[in-house]
């Protein structure tokens, strides 16, 4: 059986966030992931997750001010030391809650992508894999595409597999988001084949329109679950879509498939 989170950044949104943890809890769901909190301190995260009895699976690297477009520095040479502290805040904010899994998010790069981005990108992923190693947890990296996020450095599953083979860590994998891989390349089932030993997070939404998996759309989820099983994945899925209606309404579809929330 599968096991899914609800993403706090997706769903909920009509609430604050630190209400989001109950409202998790109360449609059902075992365990949530989340964008990096900005705005709350460490303990008011742990105290709103902890009075919700629910797990964290995973957070977001803090990335700066996302209503300015700041999705991370991971990959933007010069900005070494501001990844650095970026990285061993969200480690702390991970470490408290519980999580076991940061998205190391890469950045934007306004225009041509050269090797400096890459050795850049490399280098902080190598200082990260050592910090996490210590501290059994995992980093992954998302390929995002260029629809929803033009300008983003890591936007190819080529690159990332690339990238976690030259850092060589168990600790740095995959983040597959099945939206964003079938806006970027598609082929689905042979990309799960070819990286399954690489996978560290799943992320699911219907593509285009990025609402619940039964919606009107491009991927035939009923067989990507049952795929994804097929090929070794029983990790926790991350539900990083926005609801149609509400998000207890749209959650229909998990009993309709034959799941559970966990």
């Amino acid at each position: 059986m599968s096991k899914f989170c609800a993403n706090l950044a997706f769903m909920y949104t009509e609430r604050p966030f630190l209400e989001r943890y109950k409202l998790a809890k109360e449609s059902g769901f075992k365990a949530v992931e989340s964008g990096f909190p900005s705005g709350f301190t460490q303990q008011q995260v742990v105290d709103a997750k902890n009075a919700a009895g629910i797990d964290q699976i995973l957070i977001n690297l803090f990335t700066g001010d996302v209503t300015k477009g700041e999705l991370g520095v991971t990959a933007i040479p010069g900005k070494e030391n501001e990844f650095k502290e970026r990285f061993q805040t969200t480690l702390s904010y991970a470490k408290a809650l519980g999580a076991k899994k940061i998205h190391i998010m890469a950045g934007k790069v306004e225009g041509p992508v050269t090797e400096d981005n890459d050795r850049t990108y490399e280098n902080n992923l190598k200082f990260a894999a050592g910090l996490l190693e210590l501290q059994d947890i995992i980093g992954v990296i998302e390929p995002i595409n260029k629809y929803s996020v033009p300008n983003y450095y890591l936007n190819c599953y080529d690159k990332a597999l690339s990238m976690v083979n030259k850092v060589n860590s168990p600790n740095i994998k995959i983040m597959l988001d099945v939206f964003h891989l079938q806006h970027i390349r598609g082929d689905i089932t042979n990309t799960v084949k070819d990286l399954k030993e690489f996978i560290g997070h799943v992320q699911i939404a219907q593509c285009p329109n990025r609402n619940e998996p039964n919606t009107p759309g491009e991927i035939n989820y009923r067989y990507i679950l049952e795929m994804l099983r097929e090929n070794g994945y029983n990790d926790w899925i991350g539900l990083e879509y926005k609801p149609k209606t509400s998000v207890n309404e749209g959650l229909k579809w998990v009993n309709e498939f034959g799941y559970r929330l966990y």
